[in-house]
Protein backbone atom coordinates (compact mmCIF):
# COMPACT_ATOMS: atom_id res chain seq x y z
CA UNK A 1 0.00 0.00 0.00
CA UNK A 2 1.53 3.44 -0.86
CA UNK A 3 2.06 5.78 1.57
CA UNK A 4 -0.48 8.49 1.03
CA UNK A 5 0.31 11.79 2.05
CA UNK A 6 -2.66 13.56 3.96
CA UNK A 7 -1.09 16.62 4.03
CA UNK A 8 -2.79 18.24 1.51
CA UNK A 9 -6.79 18.87 1.79
CA UNK A 10 -8.45 19.29 -1.10
CA UNK A 11 -12.33 18.96 -0.06
CA UNK A 12 -13.53 19.59 3.62
CA UNK A 13 -17.10 18.56 4.93
CA UNK A 14 -17.78 19.88 8.50
CA UNK A 15 -21.40 18.57 10.04
CA UNK A 16 -23.02 18.76 6.88
CA UNK A 17 -26.98 18.24 7.11
CA UNK A 18 -29.15 17.76 4.20
CA UNK A 19 -33.01 16.99 3.81
CA UNK A 20 -35.31 16.86 0.83
CA UNK A 21 -38.15 17.68 1.98
CA UNK A 22 -38.93 16.88 5.42
CA UNK A 23 -36.92 13.78 5.47
CA UNK A 24 -33.52 14.10 6.83
CA UNK A 25 -30.89 12.33 4.20
CA UNK A 26 -27.48 13.28 5.68
CA UNK A 27 -27.07 13.58 8.97
CA UNK A 28 -23.71 15.45 10.77
CA UNK A 29 -21.07 14.59 7.85
CA UNK A 30 -17.46 15.73 8.76
CA UNK A 31 -14.64 14.47 6.42
CA UNK A 32 -11.75 15.04 4.53
CA UNK A 33 -10.41 14.32 1.42
CA UNK A 34 -6.87 14.47 0.45
CA UNK A 35 -5.11 14.89 -2.44
CA UNK A 36 -3.95 11.61 -4.37
CA UNK A 37 -6.73 9.99 -2.22
CA UNK A 38 -8.93 6.97 -3.90
CA UNK A 39 -12.25 7.50 -1.96
CA UNK A 40 -15.22 4.75 -1.90
CA UNK A 41 -18.43 5.85 -0.51
CA UNK A 42 -20.70 2.74 -0.31
CA UNK A 43 -23.88 1.85 1.85
CA UNK A 44 -27.44 0.74 1.78
CA UNK A 45 -29.68 2.01 -1.01
CA UNK A 46 -31.48 5.39 0.26
CA UNK A 47 -28.31 5.81 2.57
CA UNK A 48 -27.74 9.20 0.87
CA UNK A 49 -24.57 7.90 -1.21
CA UNK A 50 -25.23 10.01 -4.37
CA UNK A 51 -26.54 12.97 -2.36
CA UNK A 52 -23.10 13.17 -0.60
CA UNK A 53 -21.73 13.28 -3.99
CA UNK A 54 -24.19 15.85 -5.44
CA UNK A 55 -23.64 17.91 -2.27
CA UNK A 56 -19.69 18.18 -3.08
CA UNK A 57 -20.33 18.73 -6.71
CA UNK A 58 -22.76 21.85 -5.92
CA UNK A 59 -25.60 20.48 -7.27
CA UNK A 60 -27.23 20.35 -3.66
CA UNK A 61 -26.74 22.57 -1.45
CA UNK A 62 -26.19 21.85 2.40
CA UNK A 63 -29.24 22.78 5.23
CA UNK A 64 -27.00 23.07 7.66
CA UNK A 65 -23.03 22.70 7.85
CA UNK A 66 -20.21 23.63 5.58
CA UNK A 67 -18.65 22.49 2.69
CA UNK A 68 -14.92 23.86 1.38
CA UNK A 69 -13.46 22.72 -2.13
CA UNK A 70 -9.71 23.55 -2.45
CA UNK A 71 -9.63 25.56 0.88
CA UNK A 72 -12.80 28.10 -0.54
CA UNK A 73 -16.25 27.92 0.45
CA UNK A 74 -18.10 25.78 -1.74
CA UNK A 75 -20.38 28.84 -2.34
CA UNK A 76 -17.67 31.43 -3.54
CA UNK A 77 -15.80 28.14 -5.28
CA UNK A 78 -15.23 29.15 -9.03
CA UNK A 79 -12.77 27.08 -10.13
CA UNK A 80 -14.82 23.86 -11.61
CA UNK A 81 -12.64 22.60 -14.22
CA UNK A 82 -10.50 21.16 -11.29
CA UNK A 83 -13.78 18.56 -10.54
CA UNK A 84 -14.10 16.28 -13.14
CA UNK A 85 -17.70 14.34 -12.79
CA UNK A 86 -18.89 10.40 -14.26
CA UNK A 87 -22.97 10.51 -14.05
CA UNK A 88 -24.75 7.58 -13.58
CA UNK A 89 -25.40 6.08 -17.26
CA UNK A 90 -28.83 6.53 -16.90
CA UNK A 91 -28.12 10.78 -16.96
CA UNK A 92 -26.20 10.01 -19.55
CA UNK A 93 -27.74 10.57 -23.28
CA UNK A 94 -25.63 8.03 -25.38
CA UNK A 95 -27.84 7.66 -28.66
CA UNK A 96 -27.60 11.23 -30.49
CA UNK A 97 -25.31 11.13 -33.53
CA UNK A 98 -22.03 12.34 -31.94
CA UNK A 99 -18.62 11.04 -32.43
CA UNK A 100 -16.00 9.95 -29.17
CA UNK A 101 -14.22 12.82 -30.21
CA UNK A 102 -16.99 14.77 -29.98
CA UNK A 103 -17.90 13.81 -26.86
CA UNK A 104 -14.88 14.33 -25.41
CA UNK A 105 -14.52 17.46 -26.71
CA UNK A 106 -18.10 18.80 -24.94
CA UNK A 107 -16.03 18.42 -21.26
CA UNK A 108 -14.13 20.95 -22.73
CA UNK A 109 -16.91 23.63 -23.07
CA UNK A 110 -17.40 24.24 -19.45
CA UNK A 111 -14.00 25.03 -19.35
CA UNK A 112 -14.45 27.64 -21.78
CA UNK A 113 -18.01 28.68 -22.17
CA UNK A 114 -20.56 26.88 -24.69
CA UNK A 115 -20.10 28.99 -27.78
CA UNK A 116 -16.46 29.11 -28.60
CA UNK A 117 -15.08 27.19 -31.45
CA UNK A 118 -12.49 24.44 -30.35
CA UNK A 119 -8.88 25.44 -30.27
CA UNK A 120 -6.39 23.97 -30.96
CA UNK A 121 -5.55 23.22 -27.43
CA UNK A 122 -8.85 21.96 -27.21
CA UNK A 123 -8.16 19.27 -29.88
CA UNK A 124 -5.22 18.01 -28.30
CA UNK A 125 -6.24 17.72 -24.76
CA UNK A 126 -9.39 15.84 -26.02
CA UNK A 127 -6.69 13.42 -27.83
CA UNK A 128 -4.96 12.77 -24.81
CA UNK A 129 -7.60 12.63 -22.69
CA UNK A 130 -8.24 9.75 -25.04
CA UNK A 131 -5.32 8.09 -25.04
CA UNK A 132 -5.18 7.90 -21.14
CA UNK A 133 -8.18 5.64 -21.00
CA UNK A 134 -6.76 3.62 -24.12
CA UNK A 135 -9.69 4.91 -26.55
CA UNK A 136 -7.89 6.85 -29.38
CA UNK A 137 -8.41 4.50 -31.65
CA UNK A 138 -11.72 4.90 -31.57
CA UNK A 139 -12.02 8.35 -32.02
CA UNK A 140 -14.65 8.81 -35.10
CA UNK A 141 -16.74 6.45 -34.21
CA UNK A 142 -20.40 7.25 -32.80
CA UNK A 143 -20.60 6.72 -29.48
CA UNK A 144 -24.40 4.70 -29.70
CA UNK A 145 -21.95 2.01 -31.76
CA UNK A 146 -19.60 1.40 -28.39
CA UNK A 147 -19.97 -0.91 -25.70
CA UNK A 148 -21.29 0.04 -21.98
CA UNK A 149 -17.44 -0.71 -21.12
CA UNK A 150 -16.19 1.22 -23.77
CA UNK A 151 -18.73 4.75 -23.86
CA UNK A 152 -17.84 4.53 -19.92
CA UNK A 153 -13.97 5.28 -20.70
CA UNK A 154 -15.05 7.66 -23.22
CA UNK A 155 -16.85 9.55 -20.26
CA UNK A 156 -13.70 8.98 -18.15
CA UNK A 157 -12.50 10.68 -20.96
CA UNK A 158 -14.55 13.60 -21.27
CA UNK A 159 -14.65 13.82 -17.18
CA UNK A 160 -10.12 14.32 -17.85
CA UNK A 161 -10.62 17.14 -20.53
CA UNK A 162 -10.55 19.87 -18.70
CA UNK A 163 -7.60 18.28 -16.81
CA UNK A 164 -9.22 17.96 -13.49
CA UNK A 165 -7.20 17.58 -10.13
CA UNK A 166 -9.91 15.03 -8.73
CA UNK A 167 -12.99 13.01 -10.25
CA UNK A 168 -16.73 11.86 -9.24
CA UNK A 169 -17.89 8.80 -10.20
CA UNK A 170 -21.44 8.05 -9.19
CA UNK A 171 -22.34 3.67 -9.81
CA UNK A 172 -19.78 4.01 -12.90
CA UNK A 173 -20.15 -0.05 -13.40
CA UNK A 174 -23.92 -0.30 -13.23
CA UNK A 175 -24.68 -2.54 -15.97
CA UNK A 176 -21.17 -3.42 -17.25
CA UNK A 177 -19.77 -7.48 -17.14
CA UNK A 178 -17.25 -8.58 -14.67
CA UNK A 179 -14.58 -8.37 -17.43
CA UNK A 180 -15.21 -5.12 -18.36
CA UNK A 181 -15.65 -4.10 -14.81
CA UNK A 182 -12.50 -5.34 -13.76
CA UNK A 183 -11.05 -3.77 -16.78
CA UNK A 184 -12.18 -0.40 -15.34
CA UNK A 185 -11.14 -0.04 -11.91
CA UNK A 186 -7.42 -1.23 -13.42
CA UNK A 187 -7.92 1.94 -15.25
CA UNK A 188 -9.22 3.90 -12.23
CA UNK A 189 -6.25 2.38 -10.48
CA UNK A 190 -3.68 3.58 -12.80
CA UNK A 191 -5.09 7.73 -13.04
CA UNK A 192 -4.99 7.84 -9.15
CA UNK A 193 -1.97 6.09 -9.30
CA UNK A 194 -0.06 7.73 -12.15
CA UNK A 195 -1.51 10.84 -12.59
CA UNK A 196 -2.10 11.45 -8.71
CA UNK A 197 -5.46 11.88 -9.81
CA UNK A 198 -7.91 12.22 -6.42
CA UNK A 199 -10.58 9.68 -7.11
CA UNK A 200 -14.39 9.79 -5.32
CA UNK A 201 -16.37 6.70 -6.27
CA UNK A 202 -19.90 5.97 -5.05
CA UNK A 203 -20.85 2.06 -5.14
CA UNK A 204 -22.42 -0.47 -3.89
CA UNK A 205 -19.56 -3.03 -4.77
CA UNK A 206 -18.16 -3.11 -1.24
CA UNK A 207 -16.04 -5.88 -2.25
CA UNK A 208 -14.42 -4.27 -4.74
CA UNK A 209 -14.46 -0.90 -3.16
CA UNK A 210 -12.54 -2.54 -0.09
CA UNK A 211 -9.83 -3.46 -2.56
CA UNK A 212 -9.38 -0.44 -4.96
CA UNK A 213 -9.92 2.52 -2.48
CA UNK A 214 -7.68 4.36 0.00
CA UNK A 215 -10.22 5.69 2.09
CA UNK A 216 -13.56 4.25 2.28
CA UNK A 217 -16.49 5.87 3.84
CA UNK A 218 -19.71 3.81 4.99
CA UNK A 219 -23.01 6.09 5.09
CA UNK A 220 -26.23 5.44 6.27
CA UNK A 221 -27.69 8.94 6.41
CA UNK A 222 -24.59 9.81 8.96
CA UNK A 223 -20.78 9.01 8.08
CA UNK A 224 -20.87 5.45 10.34
CA UNK A 225 -17.18 5.33 8.92
CA UNK A 226 -14.09 6.82 7.35
CA UNK A 227 -10.77 5.90 7.05
CA UNK A 228 -9.00 2.23 6.19
CA UNK A 229 -10.85 -0.03 4.20
CA UNK A 230 -8.95 -3.05 5.17
CA UNK A 231 -9.98 -1.78 9.00
CA UNK A 232 -13.33 -1.51 7.83
CA UNK A 233 -13.32 -5.20 7.10
CA UNK A 234 -12.09 -6.47 10.22
CA UNK A 235 -14.31 -4.39 12.00
CA UNK A 236 -17.05 -6.15 13.95
CA UNK A 237 -19.52 -3.14 12.80
CA UNK A 238 -19.12 -4.79 9.06
CA UNK A 239 -19.62 -8.01 10.42
CA UNK A 240 -22.58 -7.12 11.56
CA UNK A 241 -23.82 -5.38 8.52
CA UNK A 242 -23.27 -8.69 6.02
CA UNK A 243 -24.88 -10.41 9.26
CA UNK A 244 -27.59 -8.14 8.46
CA UNK A 245 -28.23 -8.48 5.32
CA UNK A 246 -27.68 -4.58 4.91
CA UNK A 247 -25.07 -5.04 1.85
CA UNK A 248 -24.13 -7.45 -1.25
CA UNK A 249 -21.11 -8.93 -0.54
Amino acid sequence: MQQLDHSHTIIHLNRVCFSYVNEEVIKDVSLEIHKGDYVGIIGPNGGGKSTLLKLMLGILKPNDGAIRLFGTDIKDFKDWSKIGYVPQKTHIEVNFPVTVAEMVAMGRYGKRGLFHFPTKGDKEKTLHALKQVDMLEYKDRQISDLSGGQQQRVFIARALAVEPEVIFLDEPTVGVDVKTQKQFYELLRRLNKELDLTLILVSHELDVVAHEATELGYINRTLEYYGNPEEFLKGAYFHELIGKGGMHH
